[in-house]
């Protein structure tokens, strides 16, 4: 009987619990060269100096919730005054005067400071990038700043703390005792200084513990070139079928992979402040990708749905997602059966949930034309028994707009919408149309004149997919400013014309369900079932919400 080792056993225990795996934190590769900046010499390389200063509860005066300027809700300190408390002093601004704090000797940073339970203080340092670190140039390289805190930290950047919602670290709080890293620059400039501030506290805070703050290590990472799991590299093929796709890819273009694990990856979009946003109807949640750290967090939770029969969905949550102008996230609820904005304050807009009293099926996707109206799609695939579902209500699976605060009709003619993009000049709607009931005949896309009114002209089908021989859906539909179609249908991506020509065909490990332009607007972002992809296209697309295009 052959001996089981203890590495196969942690291996099997690691593979049977993954499935359960409600969050996970991976460290791939390694840095270059490291700084420990609780050594005197790691502080020497980086020309910087530990200050510190005890934090404060003060008494401050603050007001009562109020109106807005343009808002009647009461989301703003401008109703009655009232006494609060505050944290003194503020020294995460970049050009605060920290020349009279305590000079802390490097090797002391575990020394225990602050007062004790309910406690708070500030650690302060300046930091040179040098020419080199060890035998590795710094020029160029990705710079992290790590920090261990016991028990909590907040980290400013040159007078900056990055917050973003649904946000666990880079930055703010990561949890108790865990790392928190901030990336300085992914362009190192030997020479760049960074003014970087860590408001330490003691916690958890509901349950003072009896001891103090202190840094349990901080590190300046060098990366020559962030790490990335090698075999997420180089996947995929694109089939050119016409020489007029060396226009829009290059030849030798291939996929990237930057997050799997999911149940099912839908509806991505760029936001302005620069991370994608994408749902997992399957999970009802919405991630959020941070291209910089490389990291996926759950961005929102309960996305679409939290009715006590959400056992009986299959696709509960969130769907298709749009940024307008404001940056303000609006939503596709399945489960819900409406669509929502997400206000910058907090609470949620119902902007549509029905049309003439019907309940909508379950909106899938949507795009916003350039005056910041919605349209979408709604077939019945986010109900528990599809077309079939008794608490169905409208008679048809529409195309709608919502105009004047509620939803217009705009086509009827599709059995089953689904991706919905404009041209870039917006004189036409594409929509795709994948119908359940008859899935071999209604693999198609479809091209409405869009009106001066904003209401659709007479539709016909733009590009029929049916002579492919899988079942598989017609699903997102992005354009690029070439006026490209770019359509997840079978087998993968397919580019066509404007003139509903087949350029060619981008094959991946999963065939992506939607797409999402980002980055710098040539980055074309693909949620594909349990995976997250990207690909880079020549003639890129609209950013959301930001009104940029990139040629």
């Amino acid at each position: 009987m052959k001996t089981i080792t203890s590495s196969f056993i942690i291996l099997l225990l690691s593979l049977l619990g993954l499935k359960a795996q409600e969050q996970r934190e991976l460290a791939i590769g390694q840095p270059g060269a490291i700084v420990d900046l609780r050594t005197s010499e790691g502080t020497a390389i980086v020309k910087t100096e530990w200050r510190y200063s005890d934090a404060h509860i003060v008494e401050a005066d603050f007001k009562k919730p109020g109106p807005g300027k343009a808002d009647p809700l009461p989301l703003y300190p401008t109703g009655g005054k009232l006494k609060t408390h505050d944290i003194h002093p503020k020294a995460g601004a970049a050009d605060f005067d920290d020349s009279k704090w305590e000079v802390l000797d490097p090797t002391s940073l575990e020394v225990r400071r602050g007062s004790g339970l309910l406690s708070f203080n500030w650690y302060r340092l300046s930091v040179t990038i040098p020419e080199k670190v060890g035998n590795m140039s710094t020029a160029g390289a990705t710079v992290v700043f790590e920090i261990v805190m016991d028990d909590y930290s907040e980290i400013w950047v040159n007078g900056k703390l990055n917050k973003t919602f649904g946000q666990a670290g880079n930055g703010v709080a990561s949890g108790w005792n865990a790392r928190n890293r901030v990336f300085l620059t992914n362009n190192a400039r030997p020479g760049e200084q960074f003014k970087i501030s860590i408001l330490g506290t003691n916690g958890p805070i509901a349950d003072l513990p009896e001891n103090y703050i202190w840094v349990r290590s901080a590190t300046l990472d060098f990366y020559k070139e962030y790490p990335s799991n090698p075999d997420w590299k180089g996947l995929g093929e694109v089939v050119f079928f016409d020489k007029k796709l060396n226009d829009v890819l290059a030849a030798d273009v291939k996929i990237e992979k930057l997050a799997d694990g999911f149940q099912f990856t839908e509806g991505p979009v760029w936001h302005p402040d620069g991370y994608l946003l994408f749902s997992d109807p399957n999970a009802n949640v919405i991630y959020k990708y941070d291209p910089t750290s490389h990291n996926v967090s759950i961005y929102m939770t309960k996305s679409g749905y939290t009715g006590t029969d959400i056992g009986q969905y299959h696709q509960p949550g969130s769907n298709g997602l749009a940024i307008d102008s404001e940056s303000r996230l609006i939503v596709c609820q399945h489960g819900n059966r409406r669509i929502v904005r997400h206000e910058k304050k907090g609470p949620v807009t119902v902007l549509a949930d029905n049309w003439n009293g019907k309940k909508f099926d379950s909106p899938n996707d949507l795009v916003l034309k350039s005056d910041n109206t919605v349209y979408f799609t709604d077939p019945p695939y986010g109900l528990p028994m599809n077309y079939a579902d008794p608490n169905k209500e409208t008679p048809h699976n529409g195309i709608y707009r919502i105009k004047n605060g509620s939803a217009e009709l705009l086509s009827t003619d599709l059995g089953g919408p689904n991706g919905i993009a404009f041209s870039p000049d917006e004189k036409y709607l594409y929509v795709g149309n994948w119908d359940i009931r008859d899935i071999w005949n209604t693999k198609t896309v479809w091209r409405f004149p869009v009106n001066t009114d904003g209401t659709l002209g007479k539709g016909e089908v733009f590009f029929n997919f049916n002579q492919t021989d899988v079942d598989e859906a017609i699903d997102g539909i992005k354009v690029d400013m070439a006026g490209n179609l770019f359509v997840s249908a079978p087998g993968g991506v397919w580019v066509l014309s404007p003139e509903a020509k087949i350029l060619g065909k981008i094959i991946g490990p999963e065939r992506p369900a939607n797409m999402a332009w980002g980055d710098d607007g040539k980055t074309l972002y693909l949620t594909a079932h349990t995976g997250l992809f990207k690909i880079r296209v020549k003639t890129g697309g609209k950013i959301a919400g930001s009104g940029l295009t990139f040629r």
